[in-house]
């Protein structure tokens, strides 16, 4: 019998939280959710996650990168996939650095919103190894 995988979603907007912790279940997952990056560092104390979904720009701007450090500093290991609407806001393309310059955000996968829950389960299989 295997044990279920961990997954921290964290979001500021309901709904793409909802629909990403569902998708997440749907695949068998346990799921730990958090509004903004203030409570999902006091659900990190007690959830280990083996993977994380983060949204890149919560209580403030940066908040999906301190996340996503502060994640990576407590678990090394474990994945993180920023979530952003920040491309087609801005037209900044951070996913488009392919030089390495872009490794100071330390997220493994940098995902467009609205991610397709196709694309989310694939990326959280690859990432998990599942």
């Amino acid at each position: 019998m295997t044990t279920k995988k961990n997954v921290l979603v964290v979001d500021d907007d309901t709904d793409i939280l909802e629909q990403v912790s569902l998708t997440m279940k749907a695949e068998g997952y346990c799921v730990a959710t958090a509004g903004g990056q203030e409570e999902a560092e006091e659900t990190l104390l007690q959830f280990i996650p083996d993977l994380a979904i983060i949204d890149l720009m919560m209580e403030h701007m940066d908040s999906g990168f301190a996340l996503c450090h502060h994640i990576k500093k407590l678990y090394p290991e474990v994945p993180v996939i920023l979530l952003t609407a920040v491309t087609a806001a801005t037209g900044l393309d951070f996913s488009a650095r392919k030089d390495g310059s872009a490794s100071w955000m330390q997220a493994d996968v940098l995902l467009d919103k609205p991610a397709r829950p196709e694309q989310l389960r694939a990326e959280a299989k690859r990432l998990m190894r599942v």
